[in-house]
């Protein structure tokens, strides 16, 4: 009877490591800062892994289309569970605040 508990325990504790072993792979291959074991010798995981240049900060002057362009992104990203209203009104600021940092003039209404 002591044999048959003792080879159950054996194969219930092979089961579990077993189990740790290929859960700990699985999650191995999905690591994504370049240093997963995909990424080790291939060329392709390097090129989808690194980042694109950043473009000239100035390139472009600041207007009020680059502005509202760029908040209407950062609002999108950051507040997208608002309504679009409160979203309109924190674009609206974040234009106003642009302007103002680049030193344009804004309308009068």
């Amino acid at each position: 009877m002591t044999f048959l508990t003792s080879t159950a325990h054996n194969i219930i504790t092979a089961r579990r490591i077993v189990l740790i072993v290929t859960c700990a792979l699985t999650l191995a291959g999905c690591q994504t800062d370049g240093n997963g074991p995909t990424a080790a010798g291939d060329a392709a995981a390097r090129i989808q892994t690194a980042k694109p240049a950043e473009p000239a900060r100035d390139a472009e002057p600041m207007t009020r289309s680059r502005a509202a362009r760029e908040c209407w992104m950062r609002t999108e990203k950051g507040n997208a569970h608002e309504d679009l209203d409160r979203r309109a009104d924190l674009v609206n600021k974040c234009i106003d605040e642009k302007m103002k940092a680049a030193g344009a003039a804004l309308p009068r209404t």
